[in-house]
C-alpha cells in the first residue's frame, strides 16, 4: 500500500513539474510572439496503427460498450442534413444508411423528423439491441447494399482504421445520384486521434484529403454549423460521386 502511495506521489510531482516548466516556457516566450503547443496541433493528418485487425475490433467494441448511452450526433445538425436532403430529392421517400450509429439515435431522428427509411450499423454486437441497427464493420462490402441508398451519413470516420477503404465502401453503397454526408469537428482532428479514434484530420484539410484520394471521381460541398449539444463548430461534407464505381 505504501509503495503504491509513493508511486502516486512521484507521478503527481512529475506532472506538477511538467506543468510548471510549460508555464515558465510560455511566459518566457510570450514577448517573442512564440508559444508551446502539442505536436499533434501542428500536423494535418494522423492515423493510428494497430497490432492487428483483431486488436482494432476489440478496441472499438470495448469503447462502444463503455459509451453505449452517449450520443455525439445532435438534432440541429441532423435537421440541417435532413432539410438539405429533402431539397436535393424533393418528393422522394429516401433510403439512408448511418455508419457507426452506436445506439441508433441518428436513424431514429431522421426517420421521425423527415420520414426517411434509415438503417444504422455498428461493429459491436450491441447493435442488435437497437431498432433499425445491424452489426457490421463499415469497412466491409455488403453485396445487398451496393448502389442501394440515396444517402450515407456518418460522424464516425475517425473510428476507421483504413479511412480510404471505408469511404470507397460508402461511396459504392450510393445510388448514382446519392450523397455521402460526413460530419466533422475539431475533435475529429489529430489532437483527438488515439487508439480509440484512430483517424484524425483537421476539418479545413478534409476536402484536400478527399480530393487527393478520389480526384475528379467526386464533387464536394461544405456546410458549416454549430452543434447544439457541445457548442462545437461542425463541418458537414456533402460528397457526390461522378463515376458509377469508386475504386
Amino acid at each position: 500500500m505504501a509503495a503504491k502511495t509513493l508511486k502516486q506521489i512521484s507521478r503527481g510531482i512529475r506532472s506538477r513539474a511538467k506543468s510548471i516548466l510549460k508555464y515558465a516556457a510560455r511566459f518566457a516566450l510570450k514577448p517573442t510572439g512564440f508559444t508551446i503547443v502539442r505536436e499533434s496541433r501542428l500536423i494535418d493528418y494522423y492515423l493510428h496503427e494497430y497490432e492487428s485487425y483483431e486488436h482494432y475490433k476489440s478496441v472499438q467494441v470495448f469503447h462502444n460498450k463503455r459509451k453505449l448511452q452517449n450520443v455525439w450526433a445532435d438534432r440541429t445538425t441532423l435537421a440541417l442534413i435532413c432539410d438539405e436532403l429533402v431539397n436535393e430529392f424533393p418528393g422522394q421517400r429516401l433510403r439512408g444508411l448511418c455508419h457507426g450509429s452506436r445506439n441508433g439515435f441518428e436513424q431514429r431522428f431522421m426517420n421521425e423528423y423527415a420520414g426517411f427509411e434509415v438503417l444504422g450499423t455498428d461493429i459491436s454486437e450491441t447493435a442488435r439491441e437497437f431498432e433499425n441497427t445491424v452489426q457490421w464493420d463499415f469497412h466491409d462490402v455488403n453485396d445487398q447494399w451496393v448502389a442501394t441508398f440515396d444517402f450515407i451519413y456518418s460522424n464516425s470516420l475517425d473510428q476507421a482504421w483504413n479511412p480510404r477503404a471505408a469511404l470507397v465502401t460508402w461511396l459504392n453503397q450510393l445510388k448514382s445520384t446519392g450523397l455521402l454526408i460526413i460530419e466533422h469537428t475539431e475533435a475529429h482532428g489529430p489532437t483527438g486521434a488515439s487508439e480509440m479514434d484512430p483517424f484524425g484530420v483537421r476539418p479545413k484539410v478534409m476536402p484536400y484529403i478527399l480530393s487527393e484520394w478520389f480526384g475528379w471521381n467526386i464533387s464536394i460541398r461544405v456546410l458549416k454549423s454549430v452543434k447544439d449539444n457541445t457548442g462545437m463548430d461542425v463541418w458537414i461534407y456533402f460528397v457526390k460521386k461522378n463515376v458509377p464505381d469508386i475504386g
